[in-house]
C-alpha cells in the first residue's frame, strides 16, 4: 500500500491520503436513516433552542430564562408562568423593571438588595416596589445587607463600599495602603541621603526651616485624622512590596481580611500568531505560561480593627502538616540524580573541590532558618466567609503545591487572633478540582463543607459550639451544588446516590432527618433553584438524547411538571440510537461505566468495527444520563451505528463522578490506566458484540486527543487507525495549573512528564493519524501539533497528516470547520476499518 504524510494548511476539502480513502461500500444497508454529517454539524440552534440561566421572578409566581434568538449568536429573556402558560419574551422596554437574578435577601425576606445594570436598588417584596440607590457610570455589583440590615456593602470599580440606607451617607470601607508609615519612610529617606543632600541641609538655613514646616504640617493632619471618626478608617500601612488579592468585610463593619500577595513576575510567555485577520497582516497574542514557568504565589492574611484602626498579619504555622514537604522524596531523588551525574563528569583538582564544598556549605547554612526549622509551605487563599454575625471568619487556603487544603477559622475578637484549622484533607496526589463549596447556615449555626475525605465528594457540617464536625450526606457517593432552605430546616443537593451516571436532587434536615431523595427525573437534574417560599424547585433537567429543558417540582406534594418544550421537531423526526448505559468489568475495583452505541445486525465480511470515543478534560463525566457536552459526536455516533459500527463512550479512570481514587489513578502516569480501560472496552465488544478485534479505532478532542495519540503510538497493535483533534503531544508545553497538579513539574519529575507525553513515544506509530488542530487555540497551542509533526518528519513516519484550522480557537465555533473536521474522522474510519490489516 502507498504510504504518505501530509500537512494541511486549510481545513477546506478532501486531503486524506490514498491509504485512507474509502474503498467499496460494504455497509449492512449503507442507510444512516437521514442522518448525516451536514445535518450533525450545522448550527447547534437547528436541534433545540434551549433555556438558559433560569430564576425564580422575586414573589415565586414565575421564572424567568434566556434563550438563543434564531438566526443569531444573542440572547433574549423570557419569562413563563406556572399554570401552563407558553412563555414570552420580554419587551426591551420592560427590562430596565425586571426582576433579576442574584442579589441579597434581608433574614426574613422582606427586602432584596441587587444590582442591575451596574446600579444597586432596594426592593420591597410585599409592594413590589424599587429603589434606585446608585447612578453611576463606574458600575456596583456584588451587594449584600449588613449584620443588621440598615446598610449595604457593595464594590465600585475596585472599592469596597458601605452606604446608609436610611441617610445616604457612602463611605469607603477602609484606607489600605502597601507602603510604610510616613514616620518609616521619612527615616529611610534621611538614611539615603547623599552627600548633595547633606551638603544642602549643611549649607541653607531657610530649606532646612521649609522642610521641617512641611513635616510639621503633615504630622498635624495625621493627629487630626486619627481623632476625626467621620473619616475613612486608616490608612492601615501594610507590609511594602506586596500587592492586594483580596479584601473581605465582616458583616457587622468592624473588621476587614485583606489577602495579599509579592506582585506576580513577567512570566516567560508563547507568541500565538493570527494568520487570518481583518488587516491583513500577521497578529500575535500572547497565551498562558507553560507549567513550570508560572510564578509561585504565596498569600498573607491580614486582619485590620477597623474600629481601634490597628491590624495583625494571621499567621499560618499551626495548620496541620503545613510544614511537612510531600514531594521532598522527589527533591532527594532528583539531588541524587544529580550527584550521580557529577560523578560521571570530570573530577576537579583537590583544592577546587575543597572550596567548592566550602561554599556549598555556607550556602547551605544561608538558606536555613536559624532555628533548624521548616518553613510553611507557599498557600493561596481561595475565598473567605465570614460568619452572619462577623463574629467569626472561615478561611479556605491550599498548599501550592495542591497536597493539602484546609478550612481555617479565625476568631478577631480573640487578644492574638490566627487561623485555627477546623478541617484538613492530605491528598498525595492532587487536592480535587471540585468539592470545594462551604457557607455559614444563615443563622450562624454551623457551617457546612464539602470534602473527599471518605474518598467521595461527601457533605459535612461543623459546629462551633463544641468545635464538632459530621457527615451528614453522601457515602460512595457524590454530593454537590448544596443550597440551604430559606426556613433554615435542609440543605438541597446533587446526588448520584442510586447510580454514579444519574444526578438527582436529595436534601437533608438539619435536626438529624435521613438523606431523602426530591427528584426522579429521566436522565439527570443538570442544576435547580429553591423557589422564594422554598417550596418548589425550578430544575433544569436532560437526558442522554434529550436537550435541557426547565420543571416545576411541588415538594409538598413531589408532583413534577414540565415547564418547556425547545426541541425541534427537526431533532425529533430523526431516530437517534438512545446509548445503553453498561458498567464493563476491568480489573480494579470499580467498573467503568460506559454509553454504548450500537444497531442489531451484521457486519459482511466478518466482525464489526468498532470505534472508541474518548472524552476531553480527564477529569469530567461524560458516560452519565444527561445531555453530553460532546452532543455532536453523540449525534455522529448514532450515524456510525447505523453503519454497522459499534462505538463506546467509556468514563475512564481520571474521570468525574467515580469518587477520589478513579480521578487520581493518572497521577504521575497519565495515559495508561486509561488505555487500560479501553482494553477492557474492547475485549467487552469483541466479546458481547462480535467486534473484530483488528478494525478498531479511536478518537477524540483535547485530552481525548492525548489520549488517542497515546493508543496509537503504546498499542499499535491494537489499534487500526486513529483521530487526535487538539491534542496535548507533550505535557511540559501546558499550563501549570492543570498540569502541575498531575504530573508536578519537569524540572521536579522529568520521570512523570516523559513517561505521560505522547511525543516520546512517536517511535511507535505504525497506523493512520489523523490531527486536525485550531491555529487561535490558547488553550493547547497549535505548538503542541507543530512539534509532533516535525517528530515525525524527522522520524519518517507515514500514513498521517495534519488539518489546520486557521479561525478556530480549541473549541470551534463555525460550523465549516466542525463539518470539514468530521468528514476528515469519518473517511479515516471507513478508509481503515473496512480493509483487511
Amino acid at each position: 500500500m502507498l504510504k504518505t504524510n501530509r500537512i494541511c494548511a486549510l481545513g477546506a476539502g478532501v486531503l486524506l491520503a490514498p491509504g485512507l480513502l474509502a474503498g467499496p461500500d460494504s455497509r449492512v444497508g449503507a442507510d444512516t436513516h437521514g442522518i448525516t454529517l451536514e445535518l450533525i454539524m450545522q448550527d447547534p440552534a437547528w436541534l433545540a433552542r434551549s433555556p438558559e440561566g433560569a430564576y425564580w421572578a422575586d414573589d415565586g409566581d414565575a421564572v424567568y430564562f434566556r434563550r438563543q434568538r434564531v438566526g443569531s449568536d444573542l440572547r433574549d429573556l423570557y419569562t413563563l408562568g406556572l399554570d401552563g402558560d407558553e412563555a414570552e419574551r420580554v419587551a426591551d422596554e420592560r427590562l430596565a423593571g425586571i426582576d433579576v437574578a442574584g442579589g441579597d435577601w434581608t433574614r426574613d425576606r422582606s427586602r432584596k438588595v441587587f444590582s442591575r445594570e451596574g446600579d444597586l436598588f432596594i426592593k420591597d417584596l410585599a409592594t413590589g416596589q424599587e429603589r434606585q440607590i446608585t447612578r453611576t457610570s463606574a458600575g456596583e455589583s456584588n451587594a449584600r445587607f449588613m449584620a443588621d440590615e440598615s446598610m449595604v456593602m457593595f464594590w465600585r470599580s475596585g472599592t469596597l463600599l458601605v452606604r446608609d440606607l436610611e441617610s445616604g451617607l457612602e463611605w469607603e470601607a477602609a484606607d489600605v495602603q502597601f507602603a510604610k508609615t510616613p514616620e518609616e519612610a521619612q527615616k529611610k529617606k534621611e538614611k539615603d541621603k547623599k552627600y548633595l543632600d547633606r551638603q544642602q541641609d549643611r549649607f541653607f538655613e531657610v530649606l532646612r526651616d521649609q522642610h521641617e514646616a512641611r513635616e510639621e504640617g503633615e504630622k498635624r493632619r495625621r493627629e487630626l485624622r486619627e481623632i476625626d471618626r467621620s473619616d475613612v478608617p486608616g490608612p492601615f500601612y501594610l507590609p511594602d512590596g506586596l500587592e492586594e488579592r483580596g479584601r473581605h468585610l465582616s458583616p457587622d463593619g468592624k473588621w476587614l481580611i485583606v489577602i495579599a500577595a509579592k506582585p506576580v513576575k513577567g512570566d516567560k510567555r508563547d507568541e500565538m500568531p493570527k494568520y487570518v485577520t481583518e488587516s491583513g497582516y500577521v497578529d500575535t497574542v500572547g497565551v498562558r505560561p507553560k507549567v513550570g514557568v508560572e510564578s509561585e504565589r504565596d498569600h498573607r492574611v491580614f486582619l485590620l480593627d477597623l474600629v481601634g484602626e490597628s491590624w495583625s498579619e494571621l499567621k499560618r504555622d499551626a495548620l496541620p502538616a503545613i510544614k511537612d514537604d510531600p514531594l521532598a522524596w522527589l527533591r532527594d531523588k532528583a539531588a541524587k540524580d544529580e550527584d550521580e551525574a557529577d560523578e560521571n563528569d570530570e573530577k576537579p583538582d583537590e583544592d577546587a573541590e575543597g572550596e567548592d564544598d566550602k561554599d556549598d556549605d555556607d550556602k547551605d547554612d544561608d538558606e536555613d532558618d536559624t532555628d533548624g526549622e521548616q518553613k510553611p509551605r507557599p498557600v493561596s487563599v481561595w475565598s473567605v466567609r465570614w460568619r452572619p454575625d462577623g463574629s467569626m471568619a472561615a478561611v479556605m487556603l491550599r498548599s501550592n503545591d495542591n497536597k493539602d487544603r484546609w478550612i481555617a477559622m479565625v476568631e478577631p475578637g480573640d487578644d492574638e487572633p490566627s487561623l485555627e484549622s477546623i478541617h484538613h484533607l492530605r491528598d498525595e496526589a492532587w487536592i480535587g478540582w471540585n468539592f470545594n463549596e462551604y457557607a455559614w447556615l444563615e443563622d450562624g449555626s454551623a457551617l457546612w463543607y464539602l470534602s473527599e475525605e471518605s474518598g467521595y465528594g461527601n457533605l459535612y457540617l461543623w459546629t462551633p459550639q463544641g468545635a464538632q464536625t459530621q457527615r451528614i450526606a453522601g457515602e460512595r457517593w457524590e454530593v454537590s451544588s448544596v443550597s440551604e432552605s430559606p426556613d433554615g430546616a435542609w440543605l438541597y443537593f446533587r446526588g448520584n446516590s442510586e447510580r454514579p451516571i444519574e444526578h438527582q436532587v436529595h436534601r437533608v434536615g438539619l435536626e438529624g432527618q435521613d438523606v431523602e431523595r426530591v427528584t426522579d427525573v429521566k436522565g439527570s437534574v443538570e442544576s435547580f433553584r429553591l423557589s422564594p417560599d422554598g417550596g418548589r424547585l425550578l430544575l433544569t433537567a436532560s437526558s442522554a438524547i434529550r436537550p435541557p429543558e426547565l420543571g416545576v417540582v411541588r415538594l409538598e406534594s413531589g408532583r413534577h411538571d414540565n415547564l418547556t418544550s425547545t426541541v425541534t421537531d427537526a431533532y425529533l423526526a430523526m431516530p437517534w440510537i438512545e446509548p445503553t448505559f453498561v458498567a464493563i468489568e476491568g480489573d480494579h475495583a470499580q467498573p467503568i461505566w460506559t454509553k454504548v452505541y450500537e444497531v442489531d445486525g451484521s457486519w459482511e465480511g466478518g466482525g464489526r468495527p468498532g470505534v472508541v470515543f474518548v472524552h476531553g478534560a480527564g477529569y469530567t463525566q461524560n458516560s452519565d444520563d444527561a445531555w453530553p457536552y460532546y452532543f455532536r459526536e453523540q449525534m455522529f455516533h448514532s450515524m456510525l451505528a447505523y453503519l454497522g459500527y459499534v462505538v463506546i463512550d467509556m468514563d475512564y479512570r481520571a474521570s468525574a463522578g467515580y469518587g477520589r481514587d478513579w480521578r487520581t489513578a493518572i497521577y504521575r502516569n497519565m495515559g495508561r490506566p486509561e488505555l487500560e480501560d479501553f482494553s477492557d472496552g474492547i475485549d467487552w465488544m469483541v466479546r458481547e458484540h462480535a467486534v473484530d478485534p483488528e478494525k478498531i479505532g479511536i478518537y477524540g478532542g483535547s485530552y481525548g486527543g492525548f489520549m488517542a495519540l497515546m493508543a496509537l503510538f503504546l498499542e499499535p497493535d491494537t489499534y487500526a487507525c486513529g483521530a487526535s483533534l487538539r491534542p496535548v503531544t507533550d505535557w511540559a508545553h501546558y499550563n501549570h495549573g492543570y498540569t502541575s497538579n498531575i504530573l508536578n513539574t519537569p524540572e521536579l519529575d522529568p520521570e512523570a512528564f516523559e513517561r505521560s507525553s505522547p511525543i516520546e513515544f512517536a517511535q511507535g506509530l505504525d497506523d493512520p493519524l489523523l490531527i486536525c488542530h485550531g491555529m487561535l487555540d490558547d488553550n493547547v497551542v497549535y505548538q503542541d501539533t507543530v512539534r509532533l509533526a516535525q517528530r515525525l518528519i524527522e522520524l519518517g513516519k507515514q500514513d498521517w497528516e495534519v488539518a489546520a484550522y486557521p479561525l478556530e480557537p480549541h473549541s470551534f465555533t463555525e460550523a465549516s470547520s466542525w463539518l470539514d473536521e468530521y468528514r476528515r474522522v469519518y473517511k479515516l474510519f471507513e478508509g481503515t476499518l473496512r480493509r483487511p490489516r
